[in-house]
């Protein structure tokens, strides 16, 4: 007997109901996305490798999925490289494309590609999937989606404001009241790391900030340490880690903690700036949080640090993320181009909807009026109806196999029963002498008899 087939860990299928609520959220996205003035591009799902590499840490490289070279990839390693099982030296000599791992340093280099086509500032939005070797968990996937926007071409902090106006404005549109849109700065963590005597480990300090929420206080305090930082300066970090109350209390601690630093102060500048824009302009669902301990372990963000947690009581990490970059372009020969960008976690946000109920009835419809196939005849009278119906905008369809000798009715109605097709239109000898049709509603069992134009009407109420 044959294996029965799989996917790989960490992909997924997706049934019809599942790819109807999905589209739901794109199309929700996509409409604030289109409301706040950003203009859709697609970059390829795989990139050359030195355009990845080096771009999200170390741990980031390693999550990368590398594809080898077609052919005889393994020609242009020796034998003595080969025996060395150095898999760095061999994956640059059989690998120079990889999946990409995000859609921002992709687009970092469309930028600098089509420079010469680009009006600056320069809004886009993207919807592509992403892959990453992670280990799948629930919420975490080795292939999924990201709906990105970035604006780059401007300093301006008013740009940090309308992307925590569009986070609110999605998820007020989804439904998902009670979002907390945590905000940080890069500089204020550099600063940190310089009062604490560490600006030369600011990457490893950040990396293990990050896991703050994931591994606890004690475990971060141990990397620090087994990174170099000295005991002294994660001492200093003690009235970082239980740093409380609003965004403007938390702002004048973080004046004492970071007076010596002027990096750190322009930080809270930057923060300051945006929670008073925002307490202007008022948020309709969503809560803007200052999290000091917030870093987001990519290594080109240089200013304000955004990421996204589901309203309480949902297990789930971030839904959505994004930051202040002042210079991604230059890697690839584009110097002083700031930019800035937020992400929105659509496999996350899917499972977040699903938990609170918040999917609409109505997104999984699909066919509406399902027209019972008794006979050649009655099928070509019954197709001229569905052609009509099609045009005013109802999903209706015929069933392709006729009824044999009084047999496969029940067929036919269980097809329609299974696919929660809410009406059937039965077609016999009577109502094509007539010009009519018989409408069932499958819910009530009622049956009646009407003409075309009273069908399109009864369908469309």
């Amino acid at each position: 007997m044959a294996q029965k087939p799989s996917i790989p860990k960490g992909t997924r299928d997706f049934n019809p109901e599942q790819v109807a609520k999905r589209n739901y959220i794109f199309n929700t996205i996509k409409s604030q996305f289109k409301t706040f003035g950003f203009q859709p591009i697609e970059t390829p799902s795989f990139e050359n490798s030195d355009t990845l590499m080096g771009k999200y840490g170390e741990e980031g490289d390693r999550l990368i999925f590398k594809i080898l070279n077609s052919g005889d990839y393994l020609s242009k390693v020796n034998d003595e490289e080969y025996a060395g099982k150095d898999s760095n030296k061999i994956t640059a000599k059989i690998s120079e494309k990889a999946l990409r791992y995000d859609l921002t340093v992709p687009f970092a280099r469309y930028v600098v590609q089509h420079q010469n086509d680009i009006d600056f500032p320069f809004k886009r939005y993207q919807m592509q999937p992403v892959w990453r070797a992670d280990r799948p968990q629930k919420g975490r996937f080795r292939e999924f989606y990201q709906c990105d926007a970035d604006v780059v071409g401007s300093d301006s902090l008013w740009q940090e404001v309308e992307f925590i106006q569009l986070y609110d404005n999605v998820f007020t549109a989804l439904g998902l009241k009670g979002t907390t849109i945590k905000i940080n700065n890069r500089k204020i963590l550099s600063g940190i790391a310089e009062v604490i005597g560490a600006s030369d480990k600011l990457i490893d300090f950040t990396v293990a900030l990050d896991k703050l929420d994931k591994i606890g206080e004690e475990k971060v305090k141990e990397e620090m340490l087994g990174k170099g930082i000295s005991q002294s300066g994660i001492d200093k970090l003690q009235p970082l880690f239980s740093l409380t109350g609003d965004f403007n209390s938390q702002i004048e601690s973080l004046k004492d903690i970071l007076s010596t630093s002027e990096e750190g102060k322009k930080g809270i500048e930057e923060l300051d700036f945006i929670n008073k824009a925002i307490s202007e302009l008022d948020l309709k669902t969503a809560n803007l949080q200052l999290d000091v301990t917030l870093a987001r372990g990519l290594n080109y963000y240089t200013g304000a640090i955004f990421e996204v947690s589901a309203p309480q009581g949902v297990k789930m990490g971030s839904i959505g993320g994004g930051g202040r970059y002042a210079d991604l372009t230059g890697v690839f020969g584009l110097k002083n181009v700031s930019g800035v960008g937020i992400s929105f976690g659509l496999d996350r946000i899917y499972l977040v909807l699903e938990e609170l109920g918040l999917f609409p009835e109505t997104i999984a419809k699909s066919t509406e009026v399902l027209f019972i196939n008794f006979g050649d005849a009655e099928a070509l009278f019954s197709l001229k109806a569905i052609k009509y119906l099609r045009e005013t905008g109802i999903n209706a369809e015929l069933y392709p196999d006729k009824i044999t000798n009084g047999k496969h009715m029940k067929k036919q109605m269980n097809y329609a029963n299974k696919r929660n097709i809410p009406f059937v239109v039965l077609v016999g000898e009577e109502e094509m002498n007539k010009n009519s049709y018989t409408l069932k509603n499958m819910k009530s069992g009622e049956q009646n008899k009407v003409e075309l134009k009273e069908l399109i009407s009864l369908l469309k109420n």
